[in-house]
């Protein structure tokens, strides 16, 4: 968008301010949370969540729940008591998901603007985010005591991704709290739930500040990204990965590298920018290798020394082995889930045969990452798909370097769910 007249701009950034007070005054009027609130209807729940919410772990699942007092109504404050009345803190009770209630306190007390400031502040402390760094997490869910909630700086720019429509009324509240801690041009929503009273899936898009396409760019380790934030949760850079782009860093240079199910490129862009003498970005979707490209132009790197390949990846993978065409680094960050036209993916039960596959163009003596962020595969499971690829390719596979997300993806230890993504870089022998 061209940049307006300053009266213009004033103008319709109050249009737009007035409009977000409506929806959330709206939403308050709905049922949902208030500003600042005592909870006097509870919830009691079983031995099982009483033990679990004594360790700090803040769900309470709806099979947990054996009674409540009042009506409630999805997003109201409830106190959560065990069944001999003992109070187990306040949260947030949700209608109609699995989770019954998100605790925000182990005490009793109001889940109000005072609350959710604090909260935010202490979480930026604990992020000692570089200036060659613009897009990170401030907020990773129950991880930062904010269960349900994420929010990424993108720049000037800030989303706020809600699993839960029972959330909605922390909206208010938040954006007053982000707006005074960090300087801020605009705000975007993004939701997993549905709303539970019309069974319609929660609006997203820009929620606050001056209306805008929401396309800006963003650095990465002074690599620049261009992220999408209009388009839910996928904002076309995925933070949580900085770490490992980190730490290939040094790795790069002359190397041949094939990046699959590539998305945007961002590997594909660091791989070039610290010098790969080839670079082979892979995905199915030709709109996500544009995207790749701009990156590429943006970072001041050619996109036409490079080669970007819209086809489904198994069979790039395959047309490689066949003609006995191997890298030196190969990636494999696939997707939980995807949609092609040879049927679909599923990261738990397909990561075994892309190993394989990956491993069959891997150079000997090369290395393979593989990742995956799927919370239902487990580390064991993990370790077990890799190892089964690598036996059905003949080779040797030796762990090199071990994975973790960056300083902005904490994983508290009483969440277990926190530790979704695993990350193994490997070595690729073969027998002489």
């Amino acid at each position: 968008m061209g940049r307006r007249d300053k009266q213009s701009a004033k103008s319709t950034k109050g249009a737009a301010n007035k409009r977000a007070g409506e929806r959330r005054r709206s939403n308050r009027q709905r049922g949902s949370l208030p500003y600042s609130v005592t909870a006097g209807d509870g919830v009691v729940v079983n031995g099982y969540s009483e033990e679990w919410l004594s360790k700090g772990f803040n769900w309470v699942y709806r099979e947990e729940v054996l009674g409540q007092t009042g009506a409630l109504v999805s997003g109201q404050v409830v106190d959560i008591r065990s069944r001999a009345g003992k109070t187990l803190g306040t949260g947030v009770w949700d209608q109609a998901g699995k989770i019954a209630v998100r605790r925000f306190r182990a005490q009793p007390g109001p889940i109000d603007q005072a609350l959710l400031g604090h909260r935010l502040s202490t979480a930026r402390s604990a992020r000692p985010i570089s200036d060659n760094t613009t897009a990170w997490r401030w907020v990773h869910g129950e991880n930062d005591d904010l269960p349900g909630v994420r929010v990424d700086v993108w720049g000037r720019h800030i989303s706020i991704a809600l699993d839960s429509d029972s959330l909605k009324g922390l909206l208010e509240p938040l954006i007053d709290e982000i707006v005074k801690q960090h300087e801020t041009d605009a705000i975007w929503l993004s939701t997993r739930g549905v709303d539970a009273e019309t069974g319609q899936k929660m609006s997203e898009g820009q929620i606050w500040g001056e209306p805008n396409d929401g396309v800006i760019r963003v650095l990465e380790r002074g690599i620049g990204a261009q992220v999408y934030l209009g388009e839910g949760h996928d904002k076309g850079l995925y933070c949580d990965m900085r770490g490992l782009r980190a730490w290939l860093e040094p790795y790069w240079n002359g190397r041949r590298v094939l990046n699959t199910f590539a998305h945007t490129g961002m590997f594909s862009v660091a791989a070039a920018f610290h010098g790969a003498s080839e670079v082979v970005s892979v995905d199915l979707s030709p709109r996500y290798l544009d995207r790749a490209r701009t990156n590429f132009d943006i970072n001041g790197l050619d996109p036409n020394a490079y080669e970007f390949l819209a086809e489904d990846t198994f069979k790039v993978l395959d047309r490689y082995r066949r003609k006995g065409d191997r890298f030196d680094i190969v990636i494999a960050d696939p997707p939980s889930f995807s949609h092609g036209p040879k049927g679909d993916w599923a990261g738990k039960s397909g990561l075994s045969r892309l190993v394989q596959a990956c491993a069959a163009v891997t150079q000997t003596g090369g290395w393979m990452v593989v990742a995956s962020n799927q919370g239902a595969m487990t580390p064991k499971d993990f370790h077990r798909a890799i190892q089964l690829g690598g036996r059905k390719a003949k080779c040797q596979l030796r762990i090199i370097h071990q994975g973790s997300p960056p300083i902005d993806f904490p994983a508290a230890l009483d969440f277990p769910e926190s530790r979704y993504l695993k990350i193994w870089v490997v070595h690729v022998g073969r027998s002489s």
